[in-house]
């Protein structure tokens, strides 16, 4: 069995997408449970890109022990130093050096030539060689770079140092078929890839960074570079759970094992999913709210007496927790604490406390509360930043044949806030109360509302994302009433625009004291 180096770069392209920016604590809380989920490297960032982000991959290489930990530096003397003191405390640091080789980024982005970009990515493998003992260099948009050219700068770089070469489909512009067939052609024509690890990164743009990934392994790539729930630039990355039991579930065709510790990709999507406020879409494969759901009457017949018959997989290997215990608000802490534990949550008395009242204030409006209820309610408290202003209460007029009207209270330092607003609609009008309280206005990027669980009932999670002061903030917050789920959400934003120093803008709230 060949053994898959899994290279997970969510905390780098995977934070690359909009409003998913995460502080040093939250990059930090990811890192932890990447290890504990069995990654080999953690790309904990990009350095140069921001002081913080130096601060948080120096975070995670001074207190993460397992994984080699990496950062990203472009081909620069500069970015490397940045880089280098980042993780140089790491257990094992390693350097993460990129170029772009097809002829495309050579002119258009860099405005320069084939020789002179080798020169530059031989000199910079070099250097950062002097300076770690594991760098990997990165023939970027390699998918896309002349045949020959790309052998000759893999060549010169593995004779500078370099110890691991990766080949990106950068733009997800490859088929399997011919990406696959590239990995082949370069193991045969250069030999010196046997002293090496060959990795690949793909992103998903036209759907086949698995596919891609996965011929790629067939055909002699050593490491893949994915992302949990496969987030990151554009249309996303490789999704490392799914490359992952795809070698678990298929491994006669595979003949590869990974150290993925599989009972642990349920808990750490959704905690990627929650830190960053990116929700998981229901039919994603393998952590999917819907992935081992069953609507059917024949394929409930067919689980019933046989969940093979249409389960390829164990929920429970992955860390999907059945329900036992049917919660409503007529449970004591007793049965929450029990179904909690069931779900493996361990709760500290302050947090129980928090997430007990939110569960009454939900089961009282709803029959029962199921797994994923419970679960909404619990990350969400958990994840919660500092609240400059708590939701006390909220009162909407709507209808066809009148103006929507907001009122809205909210509490912030002992003092109790009112004001109304008329709006385009009940969250528009939302919308505007809470800005009017909170003396700020933001612009409303992008919202997402959807039913955590089904039936009349059922749960609400709203997502949003908020530009306030040219930065754009991302709020979660749920309720069986889809406008107070997304107040909730709006005001998270805000609470994590405050918490990120905007409270001191905020010193004299409007609205009628009470």
């Amino acid at each position: 069995m060949r053994k898959i180096h899994i290279f997970d770069t969510t905390l780098r392209d995977g934070e690359q997408v909009p409003g998913a920016k995460l502080n040093k604590a939250q990059k930090l809380e990811i890192a932890q449970q990447l290890a504990k989920l069995g990654v080999d490297v953690i790309e904990a960032g990009f350095p140069c890109s921001s002081p913080g982000d130096l601060e948080a991959v120096r975070g995670i290489a001074q207190q993460v022990r397992g994984p080699a930990i990496a950062a990203l530096a472009r081909a620069v003397k500069e970015d490397i130093d940045i880089a280098w003191e980042a993780v140089r405390e790491a257990q094992r640091p390693r350097l993460h050096v990129f170029l772009g080789s097809s002829d495309i980024h050579i002119q258009k982005k860099l405005r320069s030539d084939r020789s002179k970009a080798v020169e530059m990515a031989v000199e910079a493998v070099k250097y950062a060689r002097s300076l770690c003992p594991e760098v990997e260099f990165s023939t970027e948009d390699g998918s896309r770079t002349e045949y020959e050219f790309l052998c000759r700068i893999i060549e010169e770089t593995i004779k500078a140092g370099a110890c691991v070469i990766n080949v990106p489909d950068t733009v997800g512009y490859a088929l399997p078929e011919e990406y696959g067939d590239l990995i082949r052609r370069l193991r045969e024509s250069v030999p010196a890839l046997d002293k090496v690890l060959l990795s690949v990164h793909c992103h998903d743009d036209l759907g086949l960074a698995v596919a891609n990934s996965i011929a790629a392994i067939r055909n002699g790539a050593d490491q893949v570079e994915c992302t949990i729930n496969g987030i990151g630039e554009r249309a996303g990355n490789a999704s490392l759970e799914e490359i992952v039991m795809v070698l678990k579930t298929r491994a006669e065709n595979y003949r590869t094992t990974t150290d993925i510790v599989i009972k642990e990709l349920y808990r750490t999507s959704r905690m990627v999913s929650r830190i960053m406020n990116i929700p998981v879409q229901p039919n994603k494969a393998i952590v999917g709210s819907n992935a081992f759901s069953h609507s059917s009457g024949i394929h409930q017949d067919g689980v019933i007496k046989d969940r093979t018959t249409y389960e390829i997989m164990k929920p429970e290997e992955l860390g999907i927790k059945q329900q036992t215990i049917v919660l409503t608000a007529r449970s004591g802490r007793a049965a929450l604490r029990h179904r909690l534990a069931e779900l493996g949550f361990s709760l500290d008395a302050q947090t129980f406390e928090r997430v007990y009242g939110r569960f009454i204030d939900v089961a009282d409006r709803k029959k029962e509360i199921g797994a994923e209820d419970l679960q909404s309610i619990v990350e969400i408290e958990v994840s919660k930043v500092p609240e400059t202003y708590k939701m006390h209460s909220m009162q909407i007029m709507s209808g066809n044949k009148m103006v929507p009207l907001a009122s809205v209270t909210l509490e912030r330092d002992g003092e109790v806030f009112t004001d109304a607003a008329t709006g385009n609609g009940p969250v528009d009008a939302v919308f505007k109360v809470i800005e009017r309280i909170t003396t700020t206005s933001g612009k409303l990027i992008d919202y997402d509302l959807k039913a955590v669980t089904m039936g009349r009932d059922a749960l609400g999670e709203a997502m949003v994302r908020v530009e306030i002061g040219e930065v754009i903030y991302s709020g979660i917050g749920s309720s069986p009433d889809v406008i107070e789920a997304t107040a909730r959400a709006y005001l998270n934003a805000y609470n994590r625009f405050f918490a990120n120093g905007g409270a001191q803008k905020a010193q004299s709230p409007a609205g009628e004291k009470e």
